[in-house]
């Protein structure tokens, strides 16, 4: 069984100040031919307290070489998030694989409302105002990466505006195409209809003559 030996642990590195939380530390066990081989798996986020965060999971023979090799994943694996006056510009959603994360922007003063993982993923970001809820599995790892992944759908407002506009112009043209194609389904039958009219005309014309030839 894993057991957390260390919960939220945060620190900043003074050489390139990122600050670098440490979500849990957990003793795993590999089942080998000559008996167990215990380890430890490490869980953590690295930020630049702007708008890069990145998570990394790593393990090791030792606590601090777990710890480590985390944060130099975490480090290789960031990305840019669209924060708008410490908070997210638009609710946001993310998942990986039964963790379901959810985020609303707040109004300033409310503070990271959030549980343990997704805070201290937060935390590593200019996000001072947020709500959040945790929808699906409470596994640390899991509700990380779709913490992640939610951060990851996040657009800034202006192009956010763009693409509604180019969205609301795209329907005027199909418009303009159906309204031409009914314009052109209505001349269609008033052009069978006056073929029509002109057969019959022909039809009663050549009936008229038969009938007149027949009397004289």
């Amino acid at each position: 069984m894993a057991r957390d030996t260390k919960k939220n642990s945060d620190f900043q590195d003074r050489d390139n100040q990122y600050i670098e939380n440490i979500i849990s530390i957990d003793r795993v066990a590999r089942v080998v031919k000559g008996g167990r081989r215990f380890r430890f798996r490490a869980l953590a986020v690295v930020g630049d307290g702007k708008k890069s965060v990145g998570i990394g999971v790593s393990k090791g023979g030792d606590i601090q070489v777990a710890i480590q090799k985390a944060i130099n994943v975490a480090k290789k694996n960031m990305i840019t998030v669209a924060v708008e006056k410490g908070t997210l510009p638009h609710e946001v959603q993310g998942k990986k694989a039964g963790a379901v994360v959810l985020l609303k922007p707040a109004s300033p003063g409310t503070g990271l409302i959030a549980g343990g993982t997704v805070r201290a993923v937060l935390e590593t970001v200019d996000i001072k105002n947020v709500l959040s809820k945790s929808l699906g599995s409470s596994n640390k790892i899991n509700t990380a990466y779709a913490t992640i992944a939610a951060l990851q759908e996040l657009t800034p407002r202006d192009s956010w505006i763009t693409t509604q506009n180019s969205e609301k112009k795209k329907p005027a043209k199909k418009a303009t195409s159906k309204v031409a194609d009914a314009a052109n389904t209505d001349k269609k039958p008033a052009a069978t209809e006056k073929k029509a009219a002109k057969a019959m005309t022909k039809k009663k014309t050549s009936k008229d003559k038969t009938a007149k030839a027949g009397k004289k």
